[in-house]
């Protein structure tokens, strides 16, 4: 008889085996033929490959193919359990693949703090990026309006008080407070306090491991200081002869000639946008000096300009150059020693032109000193701006806040000047203006815009790929639904 003993799931049955009996020959019943009869079953194990332990058994027994997964709620296993039951996979037991899968997920799922982990860093990084951007933008503005300002309050203080160099040299020396207000701010926000001494020992590595010394005062000092007043006296000149949008507009190719001059002197590399951008700017400051002859006042304005322009672009390059980069502190103890060295050094130049009748102004009550404060109030902060934003946010967005001065300049010249703008300024500015934005692009513009388009491309054929695949597929079901089988070409 069959054993009513269910095996065990570790074993698999060998099948029922036939023995002969004695009983009949022995007791002398029958014919002395031999009776056959069932036994139990015996059950032997199996050499099976060794297969995962799945989850819920023990980890000592066995796969057989007695101990099977659930099929699904269908009733049929999985495709690829199909495949490998009829190809007679060695060591294959139904519902493997299907539970494979389930046990990967669920092993993701129960890897503890993989997914709270990673979140939290990606809004933080979301957060702070998005807080740099808004900052950004707010001193684009900052920037943008300071520069306008301080243009704007020059033009006004022109119709009172025609000394320029007097009024650089006044801006110049509220450059001694940069550092003060920078420490100011230290003492609001840092946890360690420091000693304006300390503070300004610290700051002093600028100029080298030893600090500011006399004759690091002197060298270091000497020449961008008479770079920095050559370039603000030669842009107020300028806006003696022109309007402010068109002196804004000029002095925006400093960044043109920037490039030349690290291309020429700093062997830095070379680039045919910024070539491109640098004929632009040369391209638009001739038509401005076109667009009123070349003759006049026009010319002179045009050319006081573009010597700004350069010296300023020789400032950058220099300081590049001897100094290198310079984090906040360091750059606000530069700008205040450059402050220094004008008050002690220069002092004599705006006495001498006030003798040689250069530049007379009468008694020091008559000033416009309201108007000769916030033309210093205001480069003072445009200073202060530019080089707080260089290192808190991008440097991209300050150059685009010095951009837009441009439009900001002739929308207050339109509006309350009553400034009427010839066809040939207007293409020039914006030609100089074009010029400038091609020169913010990255070194790595090109390689950059090719990845991209490789990957849209790429996304691209994967999306036609996919859709080709649903088509053909709905194309079979529906030829199948039909009794049409497709036969593919060979």
């Amino acid at each position: 008889m069959v054993s009513a003993e269910s095996p065990r799931p570790a074993l698999c049955p060998a099948g029922p085996r036939m023995s002969r009996t004695a009983e009949a020959g022995e007791d002398g019943g029958g014919d002395g033929q031999p009776s056959f009869a069932l036994e139990p079953l015996k059950t032997t194990t199996l050499p099976v490959k060794a297969s995962p332990t799945l989850p819920g058994r023990d980890s000592d027994r066995s796969p057989c193919y007695t101990d099977t997964i659930k099929p699904t709620s269908n009733g049929v296993h999985t495709i690829e359990d199909r495949i490998l039951r009829i190809t007679g996979y060695y060591g294959y037991y139904p519902g493997y693949s299907s539970h494979r899968r389930e046990e990967g997920s669920e092993s993701h799922a129960d890897t503890p703090g993989s997914g709270d982990s990673e979140t939290p860093s990606q809004c933080q990084s979301c957060t702070s990026t998005a807080l740099r951007v808004l900052g950004g933008l707010l001193l684009v503005l900052s920037v943008s309006s300071s520069w306008v300002g301080t243009t704007q309050v020059v033009k006004l203080t022109f119709q009172s008080f025609s000394c320029p160099f007097f009024m650089t040299w006044f801006s110049t020396n509220w450059n001694i407070l940069f550092f003060p207000i920078y420490y100011s701010g230290h003492l609001v926000t840092a946890r360690q306090k420091q000693t304006p001494i300390q503070k300004f020992r610290e700051c002093s590595r600028i100029f080298g491991e030893d600090g500011l010394t006399l004759k690091l005062f002197l060298k270091r000092t000497a020449p961008f200081s008479i770079l920095w007043t050559l370039t603000n006296y030669l842009y107020l000149l300028a806006l003696r002869k022109l309007t402010a949008t068109d002196v804004s507009a000029l002095y925006c190719c400093h960044k043109a000639f920037v490039f030349l001059l690290s291309w020429i002197v700093l062997k830095d590399r070379f680039m045919g946008v910024r070539i491109v951008a640098a004929i632009m700017a040369i391209t638009g400051i001739v038509m401005m000096a076109y667009a009123d002859g070349f003759h006049g006042d026009s010319i002179i304005g045009v050319a006081f300009a573009v010597g700004s322009a350069s010296t300023s672009a020789l400032y950058k390059v220099l300081f590049k150059m001897f100094v290198g980069s310079a984090n906040l502190g360091e750059a606000a103890h530069f700008f205040s020693t450059l402050g220094f060295f004008n008050l002690i050094f220069i002092s004599c130049t705006p006495v001498i032109l006030f003798f040689t009748k250069v530049e007379h102004w009468g008694s020091l009550s008559a000033l416009p000193w309201g108007y000769l404060c916030g033309v210093a109030g205001l480069w003072l902060a445009f200073n202060i701006l530019v080089n707080v934003g260089l290192v808190l946010t991008y440097p991209i967005l300050i150059s685009i806040g010095t951009l837009l001065s441009v439009p900001g300049n002739a929308a207050v010249d339109v509006l309350k000047h009553e400034v009427i703008f010839s066809v040939v300024r207007l293409a020039a500015t914006s030609i100089i203006c074009l010029g400038f934005l091609l020169l913010l692009l990255p070194e790595e513009w090109d390689s950059v815009t090719l990845r991209f388009l490789a990957t849209f491309a790429e996304k691209k054929g994967e999306e036609h790929g996919e859709e080709l695949t649903e088509s053909s597929v709905h194309t079979r079901s529906r030829s199948r639904a039909n009794g049409a089988v497709s036969i593919p070409l060979a």
